[in-house]
C-alpha cells in the first residue's frame, strides 16, 4: 500500500525509562568525560556482540551494572573484587564523570563504561550467556501509575537479562519502593529462565555483593524499606 500525499507519517516514540536531566557538570567531571572516557568507555557498535575478553584483556567473571548512578557502589565492588570485571551502563553525564574520577583515583582497570540507554545496550550490544551477574540497583521507580510503562523492568527487558546471563548467573534487583518490588516479581514470574536464588547461591558469593548506594540512603531517610530480589538463570536454552 502506498501512502497518499495527504497521509501523515506515523512516528512511534520509544518509551524511555529515564528522563535526561541536564545536571550541572563540574569542571573535573567535564575533564573526566573528555580525557578518561576514551580510556574506560566502550564504543557503540550494534553490528556485533561485545567481546568482553578483548574489552578487559583477560577472561574473568563479568558483571553488568545497569544505571550505576554516581558510580560509588560500582567502584566499591570493583575495588573489593579485582578478580571480577564490571561493565557499567549509564546515561547521565555527571554520574559518568564522577565514576571516571573515582576510577582514576583508585587506579582500577576492571571497569568499563557504556554511555547509552541500558535497554538498547542489552538488546543490541550484548551476546547470549555473556555475564555471570546483572545488577539493577534502585532504578527510577516511576511511582505514579500512569508512568509504570516507563519502568525499565518490563517483560522484554527481563527476557534480555535472562538471555545475557550464563547458566547459574545472578540477576540482583534492588528498590526502596514496595510497589516496584511487586511489579518486578510479577514480571519475572513470566520469565521461565529466571528462578529465585537459594541461600547457597548467595552465601559468600562476591557476585551477590551490594554496597550501600546514595539512593538507598535517601530511601531509608524517607522511611522506605529496601527490597533485594535475587534470581538465578536456569540451564534452559536462550529463547529467540
Amino acid at each position: 500500500m502506498i501512502d497518499s500525499p495527504d497521509t501523515p507519517a506515523v512516528h512511534l516514540r520509544k518509551v524511555r525509562s529515564f528522563v535526561r536531566r541536564p545536571g550541572r557538570l563540574t569542571a573535573a567531571q567535564r575533564r573526566a568525560l573528555e580525557e578518561l572516557l576514551p580510556r574506560y568507555g566502550v564504543p557503540i557498535d550494534a553490528g556485533a556482540p561485545l567481546d568482553l575478553d578483548a574489552l578487559f584483556g583477560r577472561r574473568a567473571a563479568c558483571v553488568l551494572d545497569i544505571g550505576f548512578g554516581d558510580g560509588e557502589a560500582l567502584v566499591t565492588c570493583a575495588a573489593n573484587y579485582p578478580q571480577i570485571d564490571y561493565l557499567g551502563v549509564e546515561v547521565h553525564e555527571p554520574g559518568i564523570g564522577h565514576l571516571l574520577l573515582l576510577l582514576e583515583k583508585a587506579g582500577l582497570n576492571n571497569v568499563r563504561v557504556i554511555a547509552r540507554d541500558a535497554a538498547d545496550v542489552i538488546r543490541e550490544q550484548l551476546g547470549d550467556r555473556s555475564f555471570d551477574a546483572v545488577n539493577l540497583f534502585f532504578p527510577d521507580p516511576w511511582p505514579k501509575k500512569r508512568h509504570h510503562k516507563r519502568r525499565l523492568v518490563q517483560p522484554a527487558f527481563v527476557a534480555d537479562v535472562a538471555r545475557v546471563l550464563r547458566p547459574g548467573g545472578l540477576f540482583h534487583f534492588s528498590t526502596d519502593w514496595a510497589d516496584y518490588a511487586e511489579h518486578t516479581r510479577a514480571v519475572i514470574a513470566t520469565e521461565p529462565r529466571l528462578v529465585p536464588a537459594s541461600a547457597n547461591d548467595l552465601c559468600e558469593n562476591p557476585l551477590a555483593f551490594r554496597p550501600p548506594t546514595k539512593f538507598e540512603r535517601r530511601g531509608r531517610r524517607l522511611g522506605h524499606d529496601v527490597f533485594d530480589l535475587y534470581l538465578r538463570a536456569t540451564e534452559a536454552e536462550s529463547a529467540h
